[in-house]
């Protein structure tokens, strides 16, 4: 049986303890265990948030974990992993990581729930889901990565700033891999409840859909993690947000679209299948629901289905 608000954390990195203490802000859980080799840095962390508690608006239990927790978790987020270092790619870090999870299903799989979602958050994420998928052998629909939720919170971000209009009132995805080639899906924002072009127009500041605006734009998403890891190292905490954002949406039954990374079958027409990658995406208290496909214009197709074969490639890398 599961309880039903109960999340276990394992990694307990920068990424995994700032995703722990954004969970403990919010109020969609109230259970938290952290599974990690270095048990003293648990210990550690448990003991700081506890000491805040009366602080949060939502009390709840906050513990070190095993990974018997997963026996009755709702949500069993994996984070643990090597981190991504100035220069390296996403999926440069696969030989490293691939590894480390494949250890972790292994350790899960005594306690796997049949009912628990697993949502995978290491790098190369579409790639590493996809190992997690094929070796805990749960539905597609529970097993998924934080894909590009995070990008599409740049791209809304960069918009917002470029345009002086709040963030919350941009709608847009970038799609595909959460990495270098990834997709911006312009032909799918829309500004205030203007499409991308009839804002341009309304706007005249830079033309009817300024392209080396866009690409500008774009580029400045694509490029944030590595501006950010040169500068402090690594990025945590707009991470620990996008995570806190999915589970939300499944611990609430939200029905959100989230762009996570989803196993994808037969997609574009047969162009893209058997591989985790990003798109807009139905997420609720099962999992996934459906995804969805807005009408891509051809050049993001095309961008679509290279990102798709681009992961393809490094899926054939693990031999699974």
């Amino acid at each position: 049986m599961l309880s039903e608000r109960k999340v276990v954390v394992i990694g307990d990195g920068a990424v995994g303890s700032t995703i722990a203490f954004t969970l403990m802000m919010g109020h969609a859980v109230n259970e938290i265990a952290i599974i990690d080799v270095n048990e003293e840095k648990v210990e550690g962390d448990v003991l700081d948030m506890v000491d805040g508690m009366s602080f949060v608006s939502v009390p709840k239990t906050i513990h070190k974990g095993t990974y018997a927790d997963c026996k009755d978790a709702h949500i069993v987020v994996i984070t643990a992993g090597a981190s991504q270092k100035p220069g390296e790619t996403r999926l440069d870090l696969l030989n490293k990581n691939a590894s480390i999870m494949s250890g972790i299903c292994e350790a899960i799989k005594p306690n796997l729930n049949p009912e628990s979602i697993i949502l995978v958050v290491s790098n190369p994420v579409d790639v590493l889901t996809y190992l997690v998928y094929k070796k805990l052998g749960l539905p597609s629909s529970r097993v998924f990565g934080s894909g590009t939720v995070l990008d599409t919170s740049r791209l809304k971000t960069a918009i917002s700033e470029d345009t002086h209009i709040d963030a919350r009132n941009i709608h847009t995805f970038v799609v595909g891999e959460h990495g270098d080639s990834e997709v911006a899906a312009w032909s799918s924002t829309w500004v205030g409840g203007l499409s991308l072009t009839d804002y341009c127009a309304k706007c005249g500041k830079c033309g009817e859909r300024n392209m080396a605006k866009l690409d500008e734009l774009h580029d400045k998403v694509r490029n944030a993690a590595y501006e950010i890891i040169k500068k402090k190292g690594a990025t945590f905490y707009a991470v620990a947000l996008a995570v806190a954002r999915i589970v939300s949406a499944i611990l609430n039954d939200e029905n959100s679209v989230l762009t996570v990374s989803t196993l994808l079958l037969n997609e574009f027409d047969g162009a893209v299948s058997d591989v985790y990658m990003a798109l807009p995406t139905v997420v609720g208290k099962d999992g996934i629901v459906m995804i969805l496909h807005p009408n891509y214009d051809p050049g993001e197709k095309a961008a679509l289905i290279a990102s798709g074969a681009t992961l393809k490639d490094k899926i054939k890398e693990l031999n699974l």
